[in-house]
């Protein structure tokens, strides 16, 4: 059976190809997640760069979103499923991860409590934030199990 073009997914478990209209869901999945994280960044920029707020105190925010990956994805590479202790290392993985995506909200709230930043553009970087991190969520679930395509590659 000759797949789609630009298909390069094998068949699923049940023997049905899972490509769309020549677009395999993997594929599907990365140009959705592309465009979640460009409308992020927009809205993050919006908070910094329109005239009326014009200030670029909230781009400190770029270094949670790349934080916030590398515990869990250290944890992924180190746990061996079979041992006890990889669950506690999964779990601190998880907690480190969490303090930073706290940690990523809580600080244009403070900009902005401090008057560094208006709460205009605060609304903007908070809704930035939950865009970009449902994004690396996605990301996780989407391409975070272990078959020929991972995240574990790179």
């Amino acid at each position: 059976t000759k797949w789609p073009a630009g298909c390069s997914e094998s068949r699923s478990r049940s023997g049905h190809h899972t490509c769309f209209a020549g677009v395999c869901v993997r594929e599907r999945a990365l140009i959705s997640l592309s465009f979640g994280g460009a409308i992020g960044l927009m809205f993050l920029m919006l908070g910094c760069a329109l005239p009326i707020y014009n200030q670029y105190w909230p781009l400190f925010v770029l270094f949670f979103y790349i934080l916030s990956p590398i515990p869990y994805c250290i944890a992924r590479r180190l746990v061996d499923d079979t041992d006890a202790m990889s669950n506690a290392c999964k779990e601190l993985a998880i907690f480190l991860t969490t303090g930073i995506v706290v940690s990523a909200f809580g600080l244009p709230i403070v900009f902005a409590r401090a008057h560094l930043i208006e709460w205009g553009a605060c609304a903007l970087v908070l809704t930035g934030n939950t865009v970009i991190f449902a994004t690396i969520l996605g990301f996780f679930l989407v391409f975070g199990s272990n078959d020929d395509f991972s995240w574990q590659q790179w």
